[in-house]
């Protein structure tokens, strides 16, 4: 690599180390959060302590996706932080920021996926919210087992992995909301995935059977996990 590229990159980090030093205040933080570059977005999620109205959570919401890595985890990180004070919660209440936490917990990276489940998890009691999120989560549980289900394993394409990804993190979602998620759907979600031939989703699996559901099938399931041949998936 050349000089010119180290040299932005002492650049960026004497810029970085400035903007961590420099006294901003609540409107500056957002503002860098709404037209920053990387570093500056990162860094004014980091230094964000709280939110005042619907416009700086939406602010945040915006930058779950579509952007860098570190500015996509630093904002999970203080959306699952603000969303857990009952009283900044109403300021996340609205179906535009639901469609955007339903791309975040299937982002690609894991730390984003547990930060957004965490934090939508606290809009369990907010009946529009679950109805909303719940059907699309399944809607989108429904359509990522019809592509996978006749994916070869053992090819460990990209596109394979990648897919099962997504899967297995709407399965974790699942989970936290399985005593509000459509029975039907549920059920159906569950008998298809414990047959997928990929251990961490039918480790998913095992886990919302760990649920107490009074139905014979789903006993039978867990059942079946139990006898399964990977230790994740039977040590539910």
């Amino acid at each position: 690599m050349n000089n010119s590229y180290y040299k932005t990159l002492d650049e960026n980090f004497n810029k970085a180390v400035e903007l961590m030093e420099k006294e901003l205040s609540h409107a500056e933080l957002i503002s860098l959060l709404t037209n920053g570059n990387i570093a500056e977005k990162q860094i004014a999620a980091l230094r964000l302590d709280t939110i005042k109205s619907e416009n700086d959570a939406e602010v945040l919401i915006n930058n779950l996706t579509g952007q860098d890595g570190k500015i996509r985890e630093a904002v999970s990180m203080r959306i699952n932080e603000f969303m857990s004070n009952p009283l900044l919660l109403p300021f996340f209440q609205n179906t535009k920021s639901y469609d955007i936490f339903l791309e975040a917990i299937i982002d690609i990276n894991a730390n984003i996926c547990r930060n957004i489940i965490s934090a939508v998890s606290n809009l369990k009691n907010n009946r529009e919210f679950s109805e909303y999120f719940t059907r699309k989560l399944t809607e989108k549980t429904f359509a990522l087992l019809e592509i996978i289900k006749d994916f070869d394993f053992q090819e460990g394409k990209y596109k394979v992995n990648k897919e099962v990804f997504k899967l297995y993190w709407c399965l974790e979602t699942l989970y936290n909301f399985a005593e509000i998620v459509d029975f039907s759907d549920l059920k159906k979600i569950i008998l298809a995935a414990k047959n997928i031939n990929e251990y961490t989703i039918r480790e998913k699996t095992a886990k919302i059977l760990t649920k107490c559901f009074s139905d014979s099938d789903l006993e039978d399931a867990r059942q079946e996990l139990k006898n399964d041949p990977n230790y994740y998936v039977r040590r539910f």
